[in-house]
């Protein structure tokens, strides 16, 4: 999926009163205390989020197969992408262009950009990978096989589909950005900044000039029943603040069993240069599995990455702490 350091389970400290999370990127470092919220009051302002519906979005998706860069499916899925986008925003961009791979391949890059109340001032980005990985190289079966990415791609996209259908009836005043990133999960860790290609390019070519948005925040794997999502490194280094706001709603509105708080080393993901090029504070909320080697879970990169790794509760539990971060935004 992407270039991954080590994942080193560092702290747990959910039932405790408090914790303290620290993090560096070279000699700079940073920490917080985060105390779980009281959630006895709290009244939830955002409208429901349909997880049979974002079910359905991601089940579309994978009906296409396998969405690699450069396939017949990749073009099919995105003409639809773009399509259902039209319904719901109010603006959709395409952007386009050819990069080379670090196996000489020249890829055809689409990132494909839909804009919620382009005018507004206050504006919040929404983003994950439409595309698929070309082998399955976690499997120990029919390895040079491209996967559905049920998970894996699939269902941050349908995510944020359902979010931008559910903003077009219930609008809101704030402006909302949706970012579909191409060419994420074609890499290999050997190959440096050989993942992430379309955010690469968007974050360094914005489709608007001076594109900004107040902050960020990136769906990667989030939809597999009983996910744990952590504090990631990286997003703590830029983003901690962000963090803190969007694990504050998940467990005001009681998904703090999905929202965990413990620290995990960084990963590269499309996030990263988001902060780096762009210069918008964005975290990554990504399944993290503590028990399996890879730090990801067990159907990461197989075959195993169908619809049958989707789980609707964790869908609503996604779909619901975004919806609450926009309608109190």
């Amino acid at each position: 999926m992407k270039l991954q350091s080590k994942y080193l389970y560092l702290a747990f400290y959910f039932l405790m009163v408090f914790v303290i999370f620290s993090c560096g990127d070279g000699n700079e470092k940073k920490s917080v205390k985060v105390s779980p919220p009281e959630t006895t009051n709290y009244i939830q302002k955002s409208p429901a989020f349909n997880s049979d519906s974002a079910y359905y979005f991601i089940e579309k998706q994978v009906s296409f197969g396998p969405r690699v860069t450069n396939t017949k499916a990749h073009q099919a899925c995105g003409d639809w992408l773009v399509s259902e986008l039209k319904k719901y925003t109010q603006q959709v961009t395409e952007q386009k262009t050819v990069v080379t791979h670090f196996d000489g391949q020249r890829l055809n890059v689409r990132n494909i950009i839909a804009a919620i109340n382009p005018k507004a001032p206050k504006r919040i980005l929404l983003c994950a990978h439409w595309d698929t990985r070309p082998f399955a190289d976690e499997d120990v079966q029919r390895k040079d096989e491209p996967i559905l990415g049920a998970n894996d791609g699939g269902s941050g996209v349908g995510v944020l589909l359902e979010i931008a259908r559910i903003l077009s009836a219930n609008p809101v005043q704030v402006g909302i950005d949706i970012v579909l990133f191409d060419a994420e999960d074609l890499g290999k860790s050997e190959h440096e900044n050989s993942y992430c290609l379309g955010s690469q390019y968007w974050s360094s070519n914005l489709h608007q000039p001076g594109y900004k948005a107040d902050f960020g925040i990136l769906l990667d794997m989030v939809g597999a029943a009983n996910a744990r999502f952590a504090w990631e490194e990286q997003s703590i280094f830029y983003a901690q603040p962000i963090l803190k706001m969007v694990w504050e709603k998940a467990h005001l509105i009681g998904h703090g069993a999905n929202f965990v708080y413990f620290q995990k080393s960084g990963i590269i993901d499309d996030h990263v240069y988001v902060n780096r090029n762009a210069k918008i504070p964005t975290i990554d909320i990504i399944h993290y599995d503590a028990n399996s080697r890879s730090g990801f879970p067990e159907h990461w990169h197989t075959h195993r990455d169908n619809m049958s790794a989707i789980d609707k509760n964790t869908l609503k539990a996604v779909g619901q702490t975004l919806l609450e971060v926009i309608y109190t935004y």
